[in-house]
């Protein structure tokens, strides 16, 4: 439920008129727009990883020339959520998910105080980050890319990429490679203008359709629900309507793609609200980004899907959506 600063939602009589322009121009636009993130060190986006851990992040990422912080954080995300207390079947711990035999080798005492506890994010990131650093340089001498060839040791073990020449053929080795370079875009402060979504003016007509239906705590606007919707089942509706999966809360929206700077939003970027405005964890409101200013989204219990406004002081960042960018998102998070 969003915490409304600038009283109640704003009332357009020509609503439908002020969205279409918007987002028929949402592709004039992008032709003017260079292309995607990348290029030079990557920096943490701003909130991407808990306040806790992004000074350990980002030191720890930079330790070697295949790593760097926004792959070492996707990687974090994608085994743990970023959950210290994480355990699965498997029997892999913490945060980075190391197995018992796994950390008996590779755990070290990243934080100096005299033990290596694989429940201490302060060993437990600085280990993923040495671990990664060790397979690069055991497949340092193979052809091709340096970190995709590490994350396919990671995966498949150094053997098998050394035997390949590179990335193996196994299928969830290479999809394994191909989600974390996605999700390393994510949580990577982009050094330029990101390419715009092409479902974007179709998920925001989806969303103008739901213009004054009522919300609803949980809803998904399905028939038993009476078509009501609360705010990331809005999002993830509007998305799901142009062939793009979101999860289905707000926070995990949030990865879905890279992120433009206030000034560089367009029609169909996702935005997103929270009291902590270094924790991309505790983000509780999202709603799509029309233009001029405002957003449709569903608010509150008592309101009904609606225009309001993005500048708030409780506005925390945008996502611009992609379809690779929402298919490596974790299920587990």
């Amino acid at each position: 439920m969003r915490k409304m600063w600038v009283g109640a939602g704003v009332a357009v009589a020509s609503g439908m008129g002020f969205v279409m322009l918007l987002v028929v121009g949402v592709y004039l636009v992008a032709g003017n727009l260079a292309g995607g993130a990348g290029g030079g060190a990557k920096k943490l986006a701003k909130g991407s990883v808990p306040a806790a851990y992004q000074p350990i992040v980002q030191k720890w990422g930079n330790l070697c020339p295949a790593i760097n912080p926004a792959l070492l954080a996707a990687q974090l995300y994608q085994e743990s959520g970023f959950n210290p207390r994480a355990r699965s079947a498997a029997a892999a711990q913490g945060i980075a998910q190391f197995i018992p035999g796994t950390w008996a080798t590779h755990g070290i005492d990243g934080d100096g105080d005299g033990d290596r506890d694989v429940w201490d994010p302060a060993d437990a990131i600085p280990s993923a980050a040495s671990y990664d650093c060790s397979l690069a340089s055991y497949v340092k001498d193979v052809p091709g890319d340096p970190t995709r060839n590490m994350l396919a040791s990671y995966n498949a073990g150094a053997y098998a990429v050394i035997k390949y020449q590179g990335v193996p053929p196994y299928k969830e080795t290479q999809n394994y490679v191909k989600v974390i370079t996605t999700l390393e875009k994510s949580f990577a402060a982009p050094t330029t203008r990101v390419d715009p979504s092409e479902q974007a003016a179709g998920a925001i007509a989806y969303a103008q359709k739901k213009l004054g239906t009522p919300y609803l705590w949980g809803g998904n606007g399905t028939a038993d629900q009476g078509g009501r919707f609360d705010c990331s089942g809005l999002t993830k509706a509007a998305y799901e309507s142009v062939g793009i999966k979101l999860p289905r809360v707000a926070n995990d929206q949030y990865n879905a793609g890279a992120h433009p700077a206030r000034d560089e939003l367009l029609p169909g970027d996702l935005v997103f609200f929270s009291d902590d405005l270094t924790n991309s964890r505790t983000i509780r409101h999202v709603g799509i980004y029309v233009g001029g200013g405002y957003m449709i989204d569903a608010p509150r219990t008592g309101a009904v899907i609606r225009f309001d406004p993005v500048d708030t002081p409780d506005y925390f960042g945008a996502t611009r959506v992609t379809e690779d960018g929402a298919k490596a998102l974790p299920t587990t998070v």
